[in-house]
């Protein structure tokens, strides 16, 4: 039986502070939090179910979205029509990231978020993040392109941060020649 997630609207405070680490292994709790978080994600982008359930398309959602200020984050990534990768990521650090940077050319959006935000949100082409798997194995992940920007939009979360925070708010929108548009 699916039942969507409860996700924390951007007026909550709880999603402008700061996560804790967890330790490992996590709890049983924990990781059924993920399951659905999966199953919510995963269905949110297969249109039939979005549809039934009435759910807003998502590839990404950080623990705090949940009331849960734990630093977790769950993307669920179509690398294919109607396949999915997922990436589970506990305490998670962008150790390295390129020079180059890119901003999804439609701009951001968050399951947080219910209105539509002009701009476009500057992020890294390539990021390298390192963090723990629910099992406590540590893990290396290399991201590139909207798969890094997805990354970069979760962790921000961990630290308080909206995507809308990033948009200059004097130049909001760039044209190619100041960034890559993805």
């Amino acid at each position: 039986m699916f039942k969507p997630l409860n996700i924390l609207d951007e007026k909550n405070k709880i999603l402008r502070k700061k996560s804790k680490d967890v330790e490992l292994p996590l709890s049983k709790k924990d990781k059924e939090t993920i399951d659905q978080i999966i199953k919510h994600l995963t269905y949110s982008q297969i249109e039939k179910y979005a549809e039934r359930y009435n759910l807003r398309p998502g590839m990404g959602l950080a623990f705090p979205q949940l009331g849960l200020l734990k630093r977790i984050i769950v993307i669920v990534y179509e690398y294919e029509d109607g396949k999915f990768k997922n990436y589970v990521i506990v305490n998670p650090k962008i150790i390295s990231h390129s020079e180059e940077k890119v901003a999804l050319e439609t701009g951001e959006g968050c399951l947080s978020v219910n209105r539509e935000v002009e701009g476009h949100v500057p992020r890294y082409a390539r990021v390298t993040i390192t963090g723990y798997d629910p099992d406590g194995e540590k893990i290396t992940i290399r991201a590139r392109e909207d798969l890094s920007v997805a990354f970069q939009h979760e962790v921000d979360h961990l630290d308080g941060i909206l995507f809308f925070d990033r948009i200059d708010k004097k130049k909001p929108f760039y044209n190619e020649n100041e960034i890559r548009l993805i």
